[in-house]
């Protein structure tokens, strides 16, 4: 029977035991930081390289040049060693949702809203219908339910964040993520280029197929572009209709973790996920902060460095976990369901041209 204390002092024996369950957390913290760190400083040096290169050419996306970076150490192997993948797990997966979450601050609720109801119509139909067709695209086709959710949701709302994103509240391999980032890369870099062609061929002005970018296009660094491309007033308009899309992946996350969590009932399983994730909470309290308060623009350029920082660490991260074999494998009926879900979304999109 152990002895109590007396007169305030513990027992040697007592205060034995207090060393070790004061310590022990802090072991396994430093033994999991020294496990990744090498992945995460291979993480943070991808990132460096895609920032670099988006600073020398600023319509180079750092997410995107990230994923391709990613994708290049893939083929060589390097990223295949046993010592970088906990690191590269945790950016793949820790370092997006703060990326995500930081994605909260670019929103301003009024700008959104100034765009007038017709337009925020054309918004939620672009999500809500661009993900109903491409789930049922996906069925046709045969696609897992996994990877048709990834595409449904990331070719309507905003990419890769958005894939990563559904990884935070769903059990996805690394693997199939990548595979889904990739073709956002390559099908959300066709829509870029065709917007602007096919606004021309359609007689569209500036604003007008601006507008038709922001709310067809995948990725907001290729909507950018695209505004861009067109000039005049379309790249204001293009940003602006996108963050209402992107203002939609809250709501979306949490009807997918919400199903997540009925799914882990009803197959009583132990642990079940959280009803709403912290990052998507978090997510939720920035945007109102930036739309209730006034930020100072120093912090905003602040968080808008680090969000551009852990998503390209992410997206490197998710780059090297895709084998080349694994793209190589990448079936048919997915590629055709990239296609399908583009096009859906683009002829979605294309009434906010008309009514912006």
């Amino acid at each position: 029977m152990t002895k109590a204390p007396i007169d305030g002092y513990c027992s040697r024996w007592d205060r034995d035991r207090l060393d070790v369950m004061t310590t022990a957390p802090l072991v396994k913290t430093r033994e999991r930081a020294d496990r990744s760190g090498p992945g995460v400083a291979l993480a943070t040096a991808g990132a460096a390289v895609a920032l670099g290169a988006h600073a020398v050419v600023p319509v180079l996306s750092p997410t995107l040049v990230a994923i391709g970076l990613g994708l290049v150490v893939a083929t060589t192997g390097v990223a295949s060693a046993p010592a970088w993948g906990p690191g590269l797990g945790f950016a793949s997966r820790r370092l997006l949702r703060i990326g995500v979450a930081l994605l909260g601050l670019q929103l301003v609720l009024s700008d959104v809203v100034d765009l007038g109801w017709p337009v925020l119509l054309v918004i939620a139909g672009v999500v809500g219908l661009g993900i109903l067709g491409s789930l049922a695209i996906a069925r046709l086709l045969g696609v897992p339910a996994e990877t048709a959710l990834l595409v449904a949701a990331g070719f309507s709302i905003c990419g890769a964040a958005a894939v990563g994103a559904l990884q935070g509240v769903r059990r996805v391999r690394d693997e199939t993520v990548a595979v889904v980032v990739s073709l956002v890369v390559v099908f959300g870099s066709l829509a870029m280029l065709l917007v602007p062609i096919l606004g021309s061929w359609l007689g569209l002005d500036a604003q007008a197929t601006g507008a038709w970018a922001g709310a067809s296009v995948h990725e907001v660094g290729q909507v950018v572009v695209a505004g861009g491309l067109v000039g005049g007033g379309a790249l204001q308009v293009a940003v602006v209709v996108k963050l209402g899309r992107v203002l939609l992946l809250a709501p979306v996350l949490g009807v997918v973790s919400w199903r997540a969590r009925r799914a882990a009932c009803e197959e009583q399983e132990g642990v079940r996920p959280p009803l709403v994730p912290f990052f998507v909470l978090a997510f939720i309290a920035l945007v109102v902060l930036r739309s209730t308060l006034p930020v100072p623009g120093s912090v905003l350029a602040a968080a808008g460095v680090v969000q551009a920082a852990t998503l390209a660490a992410a997206m490197f991260a998710l780059g090297c976990s895709l084998r080349p074999a694994t793209l190589r494998r990448t079936a048919a009926p997915v590629v055709a369901l990239a296609a399908g879900a583009t096009v859906l979304v683009l002829a979605l999109g294309l009434p906010a041209a008309y009514v912006v």
